[in-house]
């Protein structure tokens, strides 16, 4: 590891990726005009959306849920999205490749990329099955996306090393990964490793915590930015036109991030239920059995961020 930065790239274009947050009714059922809404919104703001991902509960939908997820996503987007590649396993199970390659073939049938989510399974692996595992989807499905995800989210998460991180970028069809250890440094590090073996490679930050880290050339693939596409689209322009105003921007969605994401860190999706109603993008702020949900006082602060946001500028 080195305490070197990579070099802040000013006037970038960013890629957006934004985990779609899956509402909900209060009888339990899907809410699907306001998910349908809200890929619609997140595609307009010219965000990728990125569903069946921790925001839209894969751990917690059954499959015919998330295949319908994937059906509507594809429909409204023409294929233009990302989604979770999820095989639901248990403690001490191996790792099913079949399963891997099959969530990962439903995604790009419908011509979106997979993201190969974390399991038991896959987490268990030594360095060199994990990263052989990746170079058969690679192999089988084409363009995929792997995905480091630390066990603040999930508790099978897993962050490789830095030499297994640039194996996964000599998969020439993985074509870039989603980092989510909320550590800057290991993000920069990974950052300059990546600047020396593979330029074109996506450095996706899920550092929800440190979001600016796309001045440093990243891109990103968040759950903040599920609360507010347009904002964040706003924000990598004003990056892009070098306008000091992007920190400005920045500040006050990164104090969005700081407080929903703060632990414990799943119940972030309990806040973005009550933004969506508080925005009028849902009716209520229901959320699946086993979600962790916030207090009732979370609303208050998320109220006076809204109102700051809608006021931005």
């Amino acid at each position: 590891m080195s305490t070197q930065l990579p070099a802040v790239r000013p006037r970038r274009r960013i890629t957006g990726m934004s985990a779609i947050l899956l509402t909900f009714l209060d009888d339990g059922s899907i809410d699907w005009p306001a998910f349908e809404a809200h890929v619609a919104r997140t595609s307009a703001a010219g965000l990728t959306p990125a569903v069946n991902m921790d925001t839209g509960y894969v751990q917690l939908i059954d499959s015919a849920t998330a295949t319908q997820v994937l059906d509507r996503t594809a429909e409204l987007t023409g294929g233009r999205f990302v989604a979770g590649a999820f095989v639901a396993d248990s403690p001490g199970d191996r790792h099913d490749d079949a399963a891997l390659l099959s969530a990962a073939q439903a995604i790009s049938s419908r011509g979106g990329i997979p993201v190969v989510f974390p399991s038991h399974g896959l987490g268990a692996l030594s360095e060199e099955e994990w990263i052989n595992a990746h170079a058969r989807v690679g192999g089988e499905v084409g363009q995929f996306v792997g995905f480091e995800l630390g066990t603040m989210f999930v508790p099978y998460g897993r962050i490789v090393s830095l030499d297994a991180y640039e194996q996964l970028m000599g998969i020439p069809e993985c074509i870039g990964a989603k980092h989510s250890s909320l550590s800057r440094q290991l993000e920069w590090d990974r950052l300059r490793r990546r600047d020396e073996v593979r330029p074109d490679f996506m450095v996706l930050t899920g550092n929800d915590l440190a979001i600016d880290m796309v001045m440093w050339g990243s891109d990103y693939l968040l759950g903040l930015s599920t609360f507010a596409p347009a904002e964040f689209a706003r924000r990598d322009q004003l990056w892009m036109d070098g306008d000091p105003a992007f920190h400005e921007l920045n500040d006050l969605l990164q104090y969005l991030g700081h407080f929903a994401f703060r632990p414990p860190v799943p119940g972030y999706r309990h806040d973005a239920a009550m933004w969506f109603q508080l925005r009028g993008w849902a009716g209520c702020d229901a959320t699946p059995p086993g979600a962790l949900r916030r207090a009732a006082s979370d609303r208050d602060v998320l109220a006076d961020i809204v109102r700051r946001l809608e006021a931005w500028g």
